[in-house]
């Protein structure tokens, strides 16, 4: 099994909620998240590129929960 220099997510403020991202050999990016780390998901730099740009766009701002109204 390869060991990967996992690299964790500056955004991740609270250590049971991080995404992780390591770069394979093979040129790949694995994303891992703390709660699930079983789980890798590979991916390649393009991809990951237009995902993070699609992010930043708000496309996947829908699949979002609404924040609960505090008192």
């Amino acid at each position: 099994m390869s060991t990967y220099d996992w690299q964790k997510s500056s955004f991740s403020a609270e250590a049971n909620s991080c995404v992780y991202l390591a770069a394979a050999d093979d040129g790949t990016i694995k994303l891992q998240e703390s709660d699930d780390p079983d789980t890798v998901v590979t991916t390649t730099p393009e991809k990951l590129r237009a995902f993070i740009l699609g992010v930043k766009a708000g496309e996947f701002d829908h699949f979002a929960v609404p924040a609960s109204p505090r008192d």
